[in-house]
């Protein structure tokens, strides 16, 4: 699950880009409005978190450019405690919910994963997909026998992405972007490494090639 941050205060985006990478996310952190306007319409990401006060610009007239460029990612905004017009003036320009500072990165990541299920119509914390159901607060794949696997940030991120379009076909280039952030340039072999990886959980059919296309979930096996 890809994700922007949007934050100029340094030791706040530090801290926050690695209570979420612990969450299941792979992070891209911006500090200005100008880069944050052109990552969110170039990008895919599941979701931002952008803060209204930035050096260069308003994040409302951030988030405004975005939801004009048709960038639909939900959006979580941090703005000063008791600023109900700002809250305001943020679902008004397409905001999905916001957050007051100063907060708990608990209720952070909790937030930002009720507006994801919305996002993607559903109501529980829990991906379903044919025979497997990934708990994505535990982060761990249960199986139709109960039994409980406890899964790595990559395995999480990458099985998520799968999981919550089974049957659809991600490119090995379509995946990489959900798994890395821009500051990081793995090989696209790793891919391959942790299909296999996922294979001795799931089953080789239940995560399925496509020869020069990519991989699929399928939830029918």
């Amino acid at each position: 699950m890809r994700l922007l941050l949007v934050e100029d205060d340094r030791l706040l985006a530090d801290g926050l880009a690695s209570q979420l990478e612990k969450a299941g996310f792979s992070v891209d952190v911006t500090s200005t409005a100008k880069e944050a306007v052109i990552l969110g319409e170039q990008e895919d990401y599941k979701a931002g978190v952008l803060d209204l006060g930035l050096p260069d610009g308003n994040g409302l007239d951030v988030l405004r450019k975005w939801r004009a460029s048709k960038a639909t990612f939900p959006v979580l905004i941090l703005t000063a405690r008791g600023d109900w017009q700002d809250k305001v003036n943020g679902l008004k320009a397409g905001a999905d919910d916001y957050l007051a500072k100063p907060f708990q990165t608990e209720e952070l990541i909790a937030r930002l994963n009720a507006i994801m299920r919305r996002s993607e119509g559903r109501v529980h914390s829990s991906l379903k997909a044919g025979r497997f159901e990934l708990d994505e607060n535990r982060q761990c794949l249960k199986g139709e026998d109960g039994a409980e696997h406890s899964l790595t940030g990559t395995e999480f991120r990458l099985l998520r992405c799968l999981m919550s379009r089974p049957g659809h076909i991600f490119s090995k280039e379509q995946l990489m972007e959900q798994l890395y952030n821009l500051n990081e340039s793995p090989n696209e072999n790793i891919i391959e490494a942790y299909i296999r990886r996922l294979r001795k959980l799931v089953g080789p059919e239940t995560i399925a090639t496509r020869r020069g296309q990519g991989y699929l979930f399928n939830d029918a096996v």
